[in-house]
């Protein structure tokens, strides 16, 4: 037997035909679902770079092989940018073609009917029937209909074609929108207080991420500043019932400002920039003095919430003290205590607020170069000289100087997002959704009309949809009753 052996135009066609095919579309999105997994898993370092700094503290060798894996860049990374890619390129060389294909053949008449119909589904033989009868029954069900001499070939739900490659192009379009989004958008949170106001600059942000192709000079000039900010709760339940924020803003920034309304589920938008409610919780307001009674540290820091009561924690870090010195903080909204678990918040509202405070001197490591959290102290160079609980407009004396809880204010949060194509995505989203609605319930099917001494009627259903006997029955049962 001889060997075939191909030569290279003929092998790259062959590669070309395996990779458009629909088994290797679906191949490759199911392995960009799988490769999206570790993203979820590991913390990544464009949205959470301190948890990847804890990551190598605690485990540096295991870090590293994640490293070099890319689990902490997943959607950056070479394998994850293939899959994506390699999906792009199938999609368009499997459905393109076929789209073309399928808009030349949209106006075509049916086939012609076969010659032996008795090989076809549900071929049955009656007396003769009048054939502009059938042409004119077929026509008012909506079959397109070929009429020869002696035989008539009709079809129906040519549309469950047009809503598969619906479907798929659709799918196509969803890619390119969210390629076009991660290359030319930017994502970033910033936290502000009651009072506070944001200019649409880098450096008011807490978090930013850009596109590959999107640079700082690039975001849209606008400002916000934090009037008001109110939350209601369920008092049975402690569940929130809503949110309301109250800014004004200014578009460009320095034009005459708007007062705006956000809710939770109705961003700000300027442009293809929206601004979300991502947040809230409380700052503490402190006025720290040190030995000679100077005034070291004045104003609110914000807290983390750790429940859904907004029992929150924090650092107020004081670098401008000799020695340095930090509290390790909580904040209770609500005061309450439990033996077992201690202090605690019982209400996300302020009812009877306590600032829960351990004071430490020694280094705060600000000044080594190692970024640190905002919400914690690394106090392994410290020692710890005092403890205390405030109620408000309490002052806590220590031995380098002295603390003053002097009240709070709502803080928020705010994720700033510019997807330039979200909304084509969501074009996507709603074209696939109708294609496959479309392709899920039409039923495709072939009937024939064959006249002989008797007539022959037959049909073909399309993936075997069930219906074509029922059809093929009550048409020869009402052309024979006329």
């Amino acid at each position: 037997m001889k060997s075939t052996v191909l030569d290279s135009k003929s092998f790259l066609r062959w590669c070309w035909r395996q990779l458009t095919s629909m088994r290797t579309a679906l191949i490759l999105l199911l392995m960009l679902s799988i490769a999206a997994i570790p993203g979820s898993l590991f913390p990544q370092r464009t949205q959470n770079p301190l948890k990847v700094r804890e990551y190598f503290a605690n485990d540096p060798s295991t870090a590293k092989w994640l490293d070099r894996l890319r689990l902490f860049d997943v959607y950056s990374s070479p394998w994850f940018s293939a899959i994506y890619l390699l999906l792009f390129i199938s999609l368009i060389g499997c459905v393109l073609p076929r789209s073309i294909d399928h808009f030349k053949a949209i106006g075509a008449k049916p086939p012609l009917t076969p010659k032996y119909l008795d090989r076809m589904e549900f071929f049955t033989e009656t007396r003769k029937l009048n054939l502009d009868e059938v042409e004119k029954y077929l026509k008012k069900r909506r079959f397109r209909v070929r009429r020869d001499l002696n035989s008539i070939s009709a079809e129906k739900g040519y549309a469950r074609e047009s809503g598969n490659l619906l479907f798929h192009l659709s799918l196509v379009l969803i890619l390119i929108a969210v390629g076009f989004g991660s290359f030319f958008g930017s994502k970033g949170d910033a936290i502000l207080n009651v009072g506070e106001r944001f200019i649409n600059t880098p450096t008011s942000y807490d978090i930013l991420s850009f596109g590959k192709y999107q640079a700082e000079d690039s975001l849209p000039p606008f400002s916000i500043k934090v009037q008001d900010f109110k939350a209601e709760y369920d008092p049975m339940t402690n569940a929130p019932i809503d949110y309301t924020l109250t800014v004004s803003a200014a578009n460009p920034a320095g034009s005459t400002e708007k007062t705006e309304v956000i809710k939770v589920n109705k961003p700000l938008t300027f442009g293809s920039t929206k601004i979300y409610l991502q947040a809230n919780g409380y700052s503490p307001i402190v006025t720290v003095k040190n030995k000679s009674g100077r005034v070291v540290l004045d104003g609110p820091i914000p807290f983390l919430p750790q429940d859904s009561n907004l029992s929150s924690i924090g650092a107020i870090k004081v670098p401008d003290m000799d020695p340095q010195i930090g509290f390790v903080s909580s904040f209770l909204p609500t005061a309450d205590r439990d033996p077992v678990r201690g202090g605690f918040s019982s209400y996300p509202e302020v009812l009877d607020p306590r600032l829960l405070i351990s004071v430490w001197k020694g280094d705060l490591g600000l000044n080594n170069g190692v970024p640190q959290s905002v919400y914690r102290i690394d106090t392994s160079k410290m020692t710890r000289i005092g403890l205390k609980a405030l109620v408000l407009n309490e002052t806590y004396d220590f031995s380098e100087g002295s603390i003053t809880f002097t009240g709070w204010k709502p803080w928020v949060n705010l994720q700033i997002v510019n997807d330039p194509g979200k909304g084509y995505a969501l074009i996507g989203a709603i074209l696939a959704i109708l294609g496959l609605l479309i392709s899920l319930f039409t039923r495709q099917r072939r009937i024939w009309v064959k006249q002989g001494r008797k007539t022959q009627v037959a049909g073909l259903a399309k993936n075997s949809i069930p219906g074509l006997e029922d059809e093929i029955k009550n048409l020869v049962k009402e052309i024979s009753d006329e």
